[in-house]
């Protein structure tokens, strides 16, 4: 029985793999919004995930309509909070997730076929979980850069405010400097900024788009001392101070953490090792009859 059922799913992921290889070489025209969306960011994405984009992007409208809009809206703001990586889009993503699920269903039916239950439950978890934490891992990344950044960029900023230049002169002077995610960001908020939104909305924003704690505390105490009409060379400074306190202290919690991670490991395999040593030397080198304690 399982061998038939094992050529039956060989063939359908030959099959498979035929109609999508054809997929991808087809000329077949997609919708403007697709189009675009396979096209966006396409320099940054590497070869492999660009292949999977265009295996997917047929199945992606299907995906989106399946997840539904509170979903669609959670995802669109985990992107933004990602910075987008390789050009990454709400379509594009859904692109994967129909790949890496398929991808899953056949391998699971591979490993129920040959009895590995184990290898079924990877697969299938593979499948569904893979584009998230990919985009998980992205946003942890990002916020990483974003907090180291940010507190020598606002004592920069902070000079240039007090030589005499505006906020926002000085902003887009300094942002030009840097390069990363934290300038990105900064790009978009000043962008907006042109287009008319106003200065405490685009900051509110740029909170919104950014899971960091140092990022919050930035626009809040911003929002601040423009509300209070304190100078905004010393907010930058205070600011700027105190997120390097917080970090000292989170250093010291982390280091803290450090050393009963250290004594559970030391007993949990140097010793028993320690104590098989010493018991096995104390045998060894008492001229013990083992074979004559076994057979009495």
């Amino acid at each position: 029985m399982i061998p038939p059922l094992l050529g039956l799913l060989a063939a359908l992921s030959l099959l498979g793999l035929f109609a999508g290889v054809r997929m991808y070489r087809a000329e077949t025209k997609l919708p403007s919004d697709l189009t675009l969306a396979l096209e966006v960011g396409a320099s940054r994405a590497r070869s492999h995930e660009q292949a999977v984009d265009r295996l997917g992007m047929r199945f992606a409208p299907a995906v989106l309509r399946l997840m539904g809009p509170k979903l669609i809206q959670k995802k669109r703001h985990r992107i933004d909070q990602a910075g987008n990586p390789g050009g990454l889009t709400l379509d594009r993503y859904a692109a994967r997730r129909a790949v890496y699920g398929v991808f899953g269903i056949v391998m699971g039916l591979v490993g129920l076929s040959a009895g590995s239950p184990l290898f079924t439950l990877f697969v299938l978890g593979f499948g569904w979980f893979a584009a998230d934490l990919s985009l998980l891992q992205a946003i942890r990344e990002r916020k990483q850069v974003i907090e180291r950044t940010l507190p020598d960029f606002l004592d920069v900023l902070a000079v240039v405010v007090s030589a005499g230049l505006g906020f926002r002169q000085a902003l887009e002077r300094v942002a030009a400097r840097y390069e990363g995610p934290w300038a990105d960001e900064l790009q978009i908020t000043l962008r907006q900024m042109d287009m008319g939104v106003s200065r405490r909305e685009a900051f509110g924003q740029l909170r919104k788009r950014n899971a960091s704690e140092q990022v919050d505390q930035f626009v809040t105490a911003l929002q601040q001392g423009e509300e209070l009409g304190a100078p905004i060379a010393d907010t930058l400074v205070q600011i700027a101070t105190d997120m390097r306190r917080t970090d000292a202290q989170n250093a010291r919690r982390k280091a803290a953490k450090t050393v009963p991670k250290a004594t559970i490991s030391t007993i949990a395999f140097l010793l028993p090792g320690t104590l098989i040593l010493i018991v096995a030397t104390f045998l060894l080198g008492s001229d013990t009859d083992f074979g004559s304690v076994l057979n009495g």
